[in-house]
């Protein structure tokens, strides 16, 4: 077998994992318009939205355990491609809720598909480096935050044009239309083995809990533009639909792009002066999104958050997966657990909390969140030591 014939199949395997990570974003992208109207279609209060939202990341943290326990049996790919027809109708299902019971279970089987999804793309990814020779992860996490831009940014504009339901079932058709197309080209680990049973125990070393510290505090911001941006740009600030879209859409676009270009930056300046400016990036397009006197200067203030949050996890993950003393991948585990705890639960707090205060001083304190990232920021020296671990979900 000749050159061709070996790389070929990674090369298209390298743009199906690719367009995986953007299926996954280009959904949660598209449920980001669709916050508002839940509120006021099921006429909850932001507390009770914040409680659907807390089950939507139970949701996830309950499948990713799964997801791997599955992988173990089957490999990767049949679990992207599983994963993936769940999530292409999970949105929709969300949206035809009747009722707030019924949004609650719709919820957790949206967030239990894209968490398992996330973790299953990521070790698929991991295997097409192992093909291709080269990393890959950063730009495919770059098209993850590609596709949130796309789907955050043209949903607004769709679900004003033809309303929330109609928008929804374009996102389905097109979800389903690329995992159709591209995800067949995925390629399976060669020998899926399962893995031996070992007793886990949490490391001693404090340093570990710190570097989670990092990830959580880095993590929690991307979690509130998520789910509280678009409600916090139309009730507190006057944006119609459409506008209020684009607050998720700006900041995973530019945090796309950033992710792009991170490993190039990181190379040059090193993980811990990358992380300080980016903490420093991120905690002042925070601070200025919750004092922006209207939608569009808060829309570019999320912008230039992104700018800062793109790198500050992946560095995070990194000194995670290298800190002397303690396994790998027990380094990664209790690091990913607290960071992703930020995306996925924290949001339902921050909901309750503007609720009684408002969304405009939950994002200024936020904004603090990112200082102590800063300050924390030499933790991060063992980033640059080796290559990180490749096997951490995406953000």
């Amino acid at each position: 077998m000749d050159a061709t014939d070996t790389t070929a199949p990674a090369s298209r395997a390298r743009w199906a994992v690719a367009a995986a990570f953007f299926i996954n974003g280009f959904i949660t992208g598209s449920w980001a318009p669709q916050i508002p109207l839940l509120l006021t279609r099921l006429e909850i209060s932001e507390f009770v939205l914040g409680l659907l939202i807390l089950v939507f990341g139970l949701g996830a943290l309950t499948a990713m355990p799964f997801s791997g326990y599955l992988m173990t049996k089957r490999g990767s790919r049949p679990v992207v491609i599983g994963f993936a027809w769940i999530v292409v109708f999970a949105l929709l299902l969300v949206v035809l809720s009747p009722n707030v019971w019924v949004a609650a279970v719709t919820m957790f089987i949206f967030g239990g598909s894209i968490g398992a999804m996330d973790v299953a793309m990521n070790a698929n990814a991991v295997v097409v480096e192992r093909k291709l020779s080269r990393a890959i992860m950063s730009s495919s996490h770059g098209f993850w935050s590609l596709g949130g831009f796309a789907g955050g940014g043209l949903g607004g504009i769709f679900i004003l044009s033809f309303g929330h339901l109609p928008h929804a079932m374009f996102v389905t058709v097109a979800a389903a239309a690329m995992t159709a197309f591209a995800l067949p080209h995925l390629i399976g680990e060669d020998k899926p083995v399962a893995h031996e049973h070992h007793h886990f125990r949490l490391p001693r070393l404090p340093t570990i809990y710190l570097v989670g510290i990092m990830a959580l505090f880095s993590m929690i911001p991307e979690g509130a533009v998520l789910d509280w941006a678009a409600l916090y740009l139309k009730q507190e600030l006057g944006a119609d639909i459409a506008t209020a879209g684009f607050a998720f859409a700006a900041f995973s676009g530019i945090m796309a792009l950033m992710r792009f270009l991170g490993d190039g930056v990181r190379n040059r300046f090193g993980a811990v002066t990358t992380l300080r400016v980016s903490a420093l990036i991120a905690a002042c397009g925070m601070l200025a999104a919750g004092l922006a006197p209207n939608p569009w200067v808060a829309i570019a203030a999320f912008a230039f958050c992104g700018l800062g949050v793109a790198n500050m996890v992946p560095i995070a993950f990194s000194a995670a997966g290298n800190q002397p003393g303690v396994p790998s991948n027990i380094g990664m585990s209790v690091v990913t657990t607290m960071g992703y705890s930020g995306i996925l639960v924290a949001p339902s707090g921050i909901g309750f909390v503007a609720g009684h205060v408002g969304f405009a001083p939950v994002f200024v304190t936020l904004s603090g969140f990112l200082v102590v990232v800063c300050l924390m920021a030499g933790l991060a020296r063992h980033a640059d030591f080796r290559a990180m671990p490749q096997t951490a979900p995406a953000e």
